[in-house]
């Protein structure tokens, strides 16, 4: 079997923006690296498709993952490679993700084209953003700020700020560094405040659970980052329990402790920002996804789950 693994070539599906390419060319070098022979396969997928439309009228459940769920079915690919918020937050019970890569900063940053750009808690600044999580979290802090659509990859993205359809540009602080595009950075938001949405700055490596057991064994071993695992465990438990995808203006960050546990915060905030619930809970990394959970009971307990009816009423109305 081990020859098998050897020379078979591992297919590795993509987005075909420049940000997912990097992804999956950072994913073959890993691999190819474990002595694994690689092969990349774009495919477009619905969120890359529609871009005139906002990720909440689209709905949220595989909007960046459908399509490349297809291909793993299919047999056409091997992996698939996304960012993984992007993720849904409950996978089919025919596939899985297999490994969860390094995680970088996960952190919010704003980019200009100009360097002098301050944002002030009283700015009164038109920001682009696509997230319902970053605007309603603008509209908390920020309740100056106006905010615009800005769907599209990070390049379209970049145009549109050049060509002034907004001030500034609020995008995840990985991709832009992933895009060398730090130069632009010209504010850094604070965690305490910015609480990521789940996933935000890592890669979930997907594939069909009927894929052969050693060499899932092989792309687990080249891929995945244990400790960012054990983070994401808890954050997808958390999105899983609130039944909340990318349109919903949830977040939940987890980290390692220096005591060996694992810690997440995690809530929600009301899309006018006026309603912002946010807890903090701790626990053995063992229970990773069981404080995931906890936490999301505890935030639908305290009025989330009247902020999630809400929205869905809302965009029934529209």
């Amino acid at each position: 079997m081990q020859n098998d693994i050897e020379t078979k070539t591992i297919r590795i599906g993509t987005r075909g923006s420049k940000l997912a390419l990097w992804q999956a060319e950072n994913t073959a070098e890993k691999l190819q690296a474990a002595g694994l022979k690689t092969e990349i396969v774009i495919i477009s997928t619905k969120g890359d498709q529609i871009l005139d439309k906002s990720l909440a009228k689209l709905g949220s459940k595989g909007v960046f993952t459908e399509e490349l769920e297809v291909g793993l079915r299919e047999g056409s690919i091997d992996i698939a490679v996304h960012s993984a918020k992007d993720v849904q937050s409950t996978i089919p019970d025919d596939l899985e993700l297999v490994a969860f890569m390094e995680r970088e900063q996960p952190h919010d940053v704003l980019l200009s084209f100009n360097p002098d750009f301050k944002l002030e808690r009283d700015s009164k600044v038109l920001i682009g953003s696509s997230s319902t999580r970053r605007r309603a979290l603008l509209k908390k802090y920020y309740p100056n700020v106006s905010t615009a659509e800005s769907r599209g990859n990070l390049q379209t993205r970049l145009k549109k700020l050049e060509d002034g359809q907004f001030d500034v540009l609020m995008l995840a602080y990985a991709g832009v560094y992933r895009m060398e595009y730090d130069n632009l950075i010209v504010h850094h938001f604070p965690l305490d405040e910015f609480v990521p949405a789940a996933g935000q700055g890592s890669v979930a490596i997907e594939c069909a659970r009927n894929l052969d057991p050693e060499i899932k064994q092989s792309l687990k071993a080249a891929l995945d980052h244990p400790e960012t695992h054990t983070r994401l465990l808890a954050e997808r438990a958390f999105l899983r329990t609130m039944e909340g995808g990318c349109s919903i203006p949830s977040f939940a960050l987890a980290t390692l402790t220096e005591d060996g546990n694992v810690s997440i915060t995690g809530g929600i905030v009301s899309l006018d920002g006026e309603t912002h619930l946010q807890e903090t809970f701790t626990a053995p990394v063992t229970e990773a996804e069981a404080v995931g959970v906890k936490l999301a009971k505890t935030i639908l307990s305290q009025g989330g789950d009247e902020i999630l009816r809400s929205i869905k009423a809302q965009r029934t109305e529209v």
